[in-house]
């Protein structure tokens, strides 16, 4: 099996009328986030079942093919294949991996690109590790290694480990994309269901600057009354 028959194997879960709902939820219009990207409908779990069916034998020549797609599921189904990949070699082909992964970060242009494997690739590799790859990422001009830099962090944070989220947090905090306001409410939020203290912390410099809607998802998971307290800025 190889790239030609994972292709093939795909034609049977392309559904038209999901390929064009995809086209709004992803927001490909003009001057919009995911701007002409393609889609042909296949959702998710079929995604990863085809996935599992090819992780093993997929060349990175076949990867580097797939993952600059001009089809979105296609390049979701490579960085799934990088996972799969990644959880399951040593520690030589992980590098191999978390360098790849870097080198095609063009290609992982939208949101739930990044959101299913940046912790998963990047954040499992830097763990233990020097961590500066992220700050460079986190102020980058492209918005997706902004959200790369954020999401990567959240392997740290299952580890209970806060401090680079935070810091990378407070370099995004001005950021003027709604996906990162977003991404940094977010890894607030999975913070403070570990420590309500060290986000409060983060919080009370911040709330009543930081943009609503990084506000509104941080505190999503308070109590009614002190959601009030920190909207009520």
């Amino acid at each position: 099996m190889g790239l030609s028959e994972l292709k093939r194997k795909l034609k049977k879960y392309v559904s038209p009328q999901r390929a064009k709902s995809s086209l709004w939820f992803f927001k490909t219009g003009k001057g919009e986030y995911g701007e002409g990207d393609k889609f042909l409908g296949i959702n998710n779990p079929d995604m990863r079942k085809i996935a599992k069916q090819f992780f093993a034998v997929l060349s990175f020549t076949d990867l580097n093919k797939l993952i600059k797609s001009k089809f979105h599921e296609e390049r979701l189904i490579a960085l799934l294949i990088l996972v799969f990949k990644f959880e399951k070699t040593d520690t030589a082909n992980k590098k191999k991996i978390y360098n790849f992964y870097l080198k095609h970060t063009k290609y992982i242009n939208n949101w739930d690109l990044v959101d299913l494997s940046a912790h998963k690739i990047v954040g499992a590799y830097l763990h233990g590790k020097n961590r500066k790859i992220l700050y460079k990422l986190a102020k980058s001009k492209k918005l997706w290694e902004r959200r790369i830099a954020m999401i990567s962090t959240f392997y740290f944070i299952a580890k209970g480990e806060y401090k680079d989220s935070l810091a990378i947090a407070e370099i995004l905090i001005n950021d003027k994309q709604d996906l990162i306001h977003k991404a940094v409410g977010w890894g607030l939020r999975e913070i403070g269901k570990r420590s309500q203290e060290i986000e409060e912390k983060f919080l009370k410099k911040h709330y009543k600057t930081m943009p609503r809607t990084m506000l509104r998802y941080a505190i999503e998971k308070f109590s009614e009354e002190k959601r009030k307290f920190y909207l009520n800025k």
